[in-house]
């Protein structure tokens, strides 16, 4: 047998071992060839079997089992469990940092703490609440527990243990939750009752266009072109967020899209902030459609007087199929034929009048809106569940992590970064955001580094001298681009791997992050530097944002960021109603929590009661230590995210995939890790069963039920009656088990066979 790697390899030895198969481990298939095993299992890069009759071996893939490459299906998580796994992530969490437990409200983190309770050792998450006041909370209800996002670390509240009050904040949110769920469902409903334009697909040509496409797509980028063309073929408008980071890949999206509209007669119109940005896609829709008989146009500040009224000439008459373009796109005087698609390039950088005119617009139109770090409004809409989103976070084939450094201003520092990338033969782009000072600072750049050929570019100059400067650094024809924001969107030049923002503490997170995704487009190391003054000169504000973007320089962060700005900034209201009292009282995670609960309820027609408990987990205890050996996994943070993530796990299937990430992650899983997953999994079983506690030891055991389980009575009674000497009932609820269970393997295999035994049909 072969596997694709170590954790494959352990879940596949335990999907053959009920089935009486069990294979060797080798190292290798020469050790295989080598030594005189009959049936053996190995890991190596292999996707089709074979048999050699010569030799009479028999290989079996892991493809030929499951039908198709096992990490496949690991990719298809659905997006919005992606999504809440983000925002509910531990992973950055400090000590210090505000938590909420759903039961008890906010408190302080103090970490991992390992506590012995009933002669088992276990590790437990330690919060400090008003008072000094601690709670250790298990790791198997971490799913309770998550981190304070909605206001400031230092304007979080701190709650009182065993007090009413975070009873009153948690009923008062509540209240608004339900309301505001009722007004959810209204938007759903008029949503659903709008009808938009079905698209046909033509496959044949569709393809066609798909395998121009000059790079391989990402699993995340498929995902996000499988579900725009769902929206599309379906016949309710579409109202997507595209949410990818800086050259990952969103504009093959958005050309996607185009090609399908276009090729069903609708006009598609590309809404881009900035003129250079409406430029670049001009060109590479321009390059991307040439064999295709549609006409594409721009309008923008660079289009010639004489040219902008036959552009809107066509565009009435409908002769163009696909224009592009800055806000003049959405004036009143541009008229569209047939407009079938808008798609929305940086949506966070158009204005509140910009976006009112938007909605006329889209009112049953199909909508994308692309962007790398979407404003908290937006986000929380998409969590919300009010818009779609699709989340691109794998990084192209080969893409390197940009390098960022906060710091002072340096001379020696400014200097040799210049220096280091105009000899490897790249270019620098550096940032200065006052147009009456660029030229002194230009000047500046220009003495640090003699061997620099240096150019100015901002949105005061004209046009074509604008246009004529951002095409020469294109063609290399200078090296140093001293420049202010107008670079923000868009401006994909792969040779440019060095970017020097000065005063960083002056701009916003989502442009952070967006000046630095100007860098780091190809195969090479990229390095973003941040000059901010001294931290005395700074708000506290510009210190998180700061603080944020220098700790995530990882690929794909664009998401975090944003649920940083989240944190930084508030939610924002989501319908018009101010929630942000609410919001800020119990965190924008359970606030979302709580919302989702009650829009489900409402949708199944189910009375909405929020004030339920959370904690629908039943209690179980094995008399076992179940618990991430630190030896294991020594990194706290690491460890607790694991936690967190086993915790939340919905079903076996998503078990097994943190199994088989943990050993090719750390290694084979130890005793005590296999503990946890049983009892976890035992957990998942007895949730749907209708059990409150498990409690097995060496001597047997008991099983409370709740009020209502989901078992056949008459199969409890034939058990008892049949094995009174091992089963009897103690009170209503209680099944006692009396039989010897030394062995940790002996309990879970009497647990499962009685849970089988007493099911419901």
């Amino acid at each position: 047998f072969i596997a694709e790697s170590t954790g494959r390899r352990e879940y596949m030895l335990d999907l053959l071992r009920p089935q009486a198969i069990s294979p060797t481990t080798v190292e290798s298939w020469t050790a295989y060839i080598h030594s005189d095993i009959q049936l053996a299992i190995t890991t190596a890069p292999i996707e089709h079997g074979l048999l050699l009759t010569d030799s009479s071996i028999c290989i079996i893939t892991e493809s030929q089992l499951f039908g198709g490459k096992a990490h496949q299906s690991k990719r298809k998580t659905r997006t919005s469990e992606y999504t809440h796994e983000l925002i509910h992530n531990l992973n950055d969490l400090a000590l210090g940092s505000p938590v909420v437990h759903s039961e008890h409200g906010v408190g302080r983190y103090l970490g991992l703490q390992s506590l012995e309770i009933n002669a088992q050792t276990g590790e437990y998450l330690t919060l400090e609440y008003a008072n000094k006041d601690k709670l250790y909370v298990p790791v198997s209800s971490l799913h309770l527990v998550s981190r304070y996002t909605g206001a400031a670390p230092e304007n979080a509240p701190l709650h009182k243990l065993g007090s009413e009050q975070w009873q009153k904040v948690k009923r008062k949110a509540v209240e608004q939750v339900k309301d505001i769920a009722i007004e959810l469902l209204d938007v759903y409903a008029r949503r659903a009752a709008q009808k938009g334009y079905a698209y046909q697909l033509d496959e044949t040509e569709y393809r066609e266009f798909c395998a121009s496409f000059p790079f391989e797509e990402t699993p995340d980028q498929d995902a996000a072109i499988e579900s725009v063309v769902n929206d599309m073929i379906s016949d309710q408008p579409m109202d997507r967020v595209i949410c990818g980071d800086v050259g990952f890949g969103k504009t093959e999206v958005a050309m996607r899209a185009t090609f399908v509209a276009a090729q069903n007669n609708k006009q598609v119109a590309i809404l881009a902030p900035t003129t250079l940005l409406a430029q670049q896609h001009y060109r590479n829709f321009c390059d991307r459609f040439a064999d295709w008989p549609f006409k594409i146009d721009v309008l923008s500040r660079f289009t010639a007087k004489k040219d902008i009224d036959k552009v809107l000439d066509d565009l009435a008459s409908g002769k163009i199929d696909i224009i592009i373009g800055t806000h003049k796109l959405i004036q009143k005087k541009v008229k569209y034929k047939n407009l079938g698609l808008l798609i929305l390039d940086e949506e966070h950088r158009f204005g509140v009048k910009q976006k009112e005119q938007l909605k006329v617009m889209r009112s049953n139109i199909d909508v994308i809106a692309m962007t790398a770090t979407p404003i908290p409004r937006t986000l929380n809409m998409s969590l919300s569940g009010l818009r779609d989103l699709s989340i691109i976070a794998t990084p192209p084939v080969e893409r390197v992590a940009i390098k960022t450094f906060v710091s002072q201003w340096n001379n020696v520092m400014v200097q040799e970064a210049v220096d280091r990338e105009i000899n490897r033969g790249g270019q620098v782009f550096f940032l200065h955001n006052e147009v009456s000072t660029i030229e002194k600072q230009a000047d500046v750049v220009a003495k640090l580094a003699p061997n620099a050929n240096v150019r100015i570019a901002h949105g005061q100059m004209r046009e074509r001298e604008l246009e004529q400067t951002m095409l020469d650094f294109y063609h290399l024809r200078f090296n140093v681009l001293i420049c202010t924001t107008i670079i923000e969107s868009g401006i994909d030049i792969p040779t440019a791997n060095t970017i020097i923002i000065n005063r960083a503490d002056k701009l916003g997170l989502a442009q952070l992050h967006q000046l630095r995704g100007r860098v780091g487009r190809s195969h090479h190391r990229a390095y973003a530097y941040m000059i901010t003054p001294h931290t005395k000169a700074m708000t506290k504000d510009a210190i998180k944002r700061l603080e944020a973007i220098e700790s995530l320089e990882d690929l794909g962060s664009g998401f975090m960021l944003a649920t940083h700005d989240l944190e930084i900034r508030g939610a924002g209201e989501l319908l018009g109603d101010d929630q942000s009292g609410q919001i800020h009282e119990i965190g924008f995670s359970l606030y979302s929590e709580l919302l989702d609960r009650a829009v489900s309820a409402l949708k199944k027609g189910e009375n909405v009661d929020l004030n339920k408990s959370m904690d629908e987990g039943p209690e179980i205890e094995m008399g076992l230590p179940v618990l991430i050996d630190a030896d294991y996994l020594p990194d706290i943070h690491t460890r607790l995210v694991m936690y967190k993530r086993i915790a939340n796990a919905k079903n076996n299937e998503m078990l097994r995939d943190l199994q088989v990430e943990m050993i090719d992650r750390f290694g084979l899983l130890t005793d005590n890790i296999k503990n946890l997953m049983k009892v976890t999994a035992i957990k998942l079983r007895a949730l749907k069963t209708g059990i409150n506690k498990i409690v097995m030891h060496a001597n047997g055991g008991k099983i409370i039920f709740n009020e209502t389980p989901n078992i056949n009575p008459a199969k409890i009674i034939e058990l008892i009656q049949k094995q009174s000497e091992k089963y009897q009932m103690s009170g209503q609820t209680t099944l006692r088990i009396d039989t010897p269970l030394e062995k940790p393997e002996s309990r879970f295999n009497e647990l499962h066979s009685l849970l089988d035994s007493i099911a419901a049909d």
